[in-house]
């Protein structure tokens, strides 16, 4: 293969790579993955980049998701892959939003549309005892805003 030929393949690639990821990432919060030395906060952390591929996943193709329990158009319910409780479902938007301090007016239907899911499990369930919590930044195995329903 000639050397152009070798440059015009590896443009390609390129070419095709960006649009992908473009595609890809298109609905998620910018985060700064060039600054990887000095960076300070901005590093990415392993749930930071959980969240970055959660993200992706959830707005890009939320059916490989395991356990779904529920999905509408702005929110996906599942069951917890290790549950604390006999009853542990994990709600998430199916907007990128880091955590509850992050969330902005646009993101509002996101929110109430997963407490509506939330509502739903509980009559669903007949739920009585349950408790409904989000975690912070210092807290989140996946920096990706989720609300967990737990109940005994």
């Amino acid at each position: 293969m000639t050397r152009v030929a070798l440059i015009a393949r590896a443009g390609l690639w390129l070419g095709l790579g960006l649009i992908l990821g473009g595609y890809l990432f298109a609905g998620v919060q910018p985060r700064s993955l060039l600054a990887l030395t000095h960076c300070g906060s901005s590093c990415y952390r392993p749930n930071d980049l959980a969240g970055l591929m959660a993200s992706v996943g959830i707005q890009r193709a939320p059916g490989l998701l395991p356990g779904i329990v529920k999905e509408t158009e702005r929110c996906i319910s599942i069951t917890h892959p290790f549950p604390e409780a006999r009853i542990h479902f994990v709600v998430i938007p199916k907007r990128d939003i880091k955590d509850i301090a992050s969330i902005g007016a646009d993101d509002g239907p996101f929110v109430l549309e997963c407490l509506a899911h939330v509502q739903a499990l509980v009559a669903d369930h007949q739920l009585r005892a349950y408790r409904v919590f989000t975690n912070g930044p210092g807290r989140q195995a996946v920096t990706y805003l989720h609300f967990h329903l737990v109940a005994r």
